[in-house]
């Protein structure tokens, strides 16, 4: 009996150690289940309190990827999966392989504030602009230029053309009224008086006939870039040593021919006539007695600007439109620096001659007819110099110019046909009504 009663306790002890090891799990598993819960919520929580992150803005540590950041692009192949294998620091088996294979395939780097080839440098090294302002050979680079200038007139020339040239860069004129005329010529003699078109430009000379060393005589010269290759025209130079990017520095491009009378024209004047009408491509007025092709070009008398005009019934299919607005020739282009971007790209490498550029020039502002126009206060004489006409070739019984004017002409009509043809087929990839183009 008594053993009964003993095995009767144990039994007992058991049971209850049991109950009381079932009690523990259950209550066990509770706890971990609420605590999986809050830890659930309470992430989701915090995952919508905070922005997405977004790999194009993640900075990695110096000792993952010193100076360089990884993006993923469209264009690089490098997918997210893969970024986050490469810097995984428990993928310590293939990462240090993979990561230099990252590092040496520069088609799968792409740094955003790069320019395209410099995928390689770090950022803050690149330099993609620059200007023509001259430098020393010598001292602190720091201190190598006492002035920048803000504005650039380039020239194509040759040397028969020199003393146009050197009257359109250093002009002298009376700068006093007249009451003290005497006073004004003495100053003007001893050259203090004297207006100079160099004084806050960078003049570049494009020289088509190879005569360089001879401009030497004048002082002005010395300072100016000169950029010889014979036989080619202003915009054969403009496509190939006026870049947007070298020439960053300047608020103004004067792109002109030499055969232009400036005696009554003054470039600081006239810029800030550009200034206040808003003008981001412009001209001075030409001379109405000098045999003009446009009325748009042809000087005003009663007014600073003009930005429309009338033409011969049938010549202009809009009021806004060329020949009538939105126009001016290239003979004496002045071009903003973002207008000049624009339109430095619509150059054709083989259309030397810019013929029919004019008529295309609106469509790198907007609205045109109101950012481009005529300077009227501030004129020039169109000497019509066939200078560069000579330069042709004699060919079939025709003198040099003309097959220089028909070249001209071949031109006008190719680069109409370009524009017109890439148009409708932007326009029908769009899906666009390509029946009425003039609008565009």
């Amino acid at each position: 009996m008594l053993r009964s009663c003993e095995n009767q306790k144990i039994l007992n002890k058991m049971g209850t150690a049991a109950r009381s090891s079932i009690n523990r799990k259950t209550n066990e598993s509770m706890r971990l289940i609420v605590t999986t819960f809050v830890g659930v919520v309470f992430g989701f929580f915090i995952g919508v309190s905070f922005p997405t992150l977004s790999l194009t803005k993640l900075t990695l540590p110096s000792s993952l990827l010193p100076t360089v950041e990884y993006v993923e692009d469209q264009r690089s192949g490098l997918s997210t999966q893969r970024f986050l294998n490469v810097f995984n620091p428990l993928n310590r088996n293939n990462g240090s392989s993979t990561r230099a294979q990252v590092l040496n395939d520069t088609s799968k780097i792409w740094v955003p504030t790069n320019p395209r080839g410099a995928e390689r440098l770090p950022p803050k090294i690149v330099r993609a602009e620059s200007d023509f302002y001259l430098r020393r050979l010598w001292g602190n680079p720091n201190e190598d230029l006492t002035s920048q200038p803000k504005y650039l007139v380039t020239f194509t020339v040759g040397y028969d053309q020199k003393n146009n040239i050197n009257a359109a860069i250093k002009k002298v004129g009376f700068c006093f009224p007249p009451t003290i005329f005497f006073l004004c010529v003495h100053l003007c003699v001893t050259n203090i008086c004297s207006k100079q078109f160099s004084d806050n430009f960078t003049i570049v000379l494009f020289h088509y006939d190879g005569r360089t060393t001879e401009w030497n005589e004048f002082e002005w010269s010395k300072r100016a870039i000169h950029v010889s290759v014979r036989k080619q025209t202003k915009w054969w130079y403009a496509k190939r040593f006026l870049h947007p990017d070298i020439v960053a520095s300047y608020d103004y491009i004067f792109i002109w021919d030499e055969d232009l009378g400036v005696e009554h024209f003054n470039a600081e004047e006239y810029i800030k006539l550009v200034r206040k009408h808003g003008l981001e491509i412009s001209q001075p007025g030409l001379e109405p007695n000098k045999g003009l092709t446009w009325q748009m070009t042809k000087r005003r008398g009663d007014r600073e600007v003009h930005k429309e005009t009338e033409e011969k019934p049938g010549w202009c299919s809009n009021p806004h439109l060329p020949p009538c607005a939105a126009f001016v020739e290239i003979m004496a282009p002045v071009f903003s620096r973002d207008a000049w971007r624009c339109v430095w790209h619509m150059i054709q490498n083989d259309l030397v001659h810019g013929w029919g550029l004019d008529f295309a020039l609106r469509k790198c502002v907007e609205p045109a007819h109101e950012k481009i126009g005529v300077v009227d206060s501030q004129w020039i004489v169109h000497q019509t110099v066939p200078s560069l006409g000579n330069q042709g070739e004699s060919k079939d019984g025709k003198a040099p110019w003309q097959g220089v004017r028909e070249r001209c002409k071949k031109e006008w009509t190719m680069f109409q046909g370009r524009m017109a043809n890439a148009e409708k087929a932007y326009f029908q990839a769009l899906g666009a009504d390509t029946t009425d183009s003039s609008a565009h």
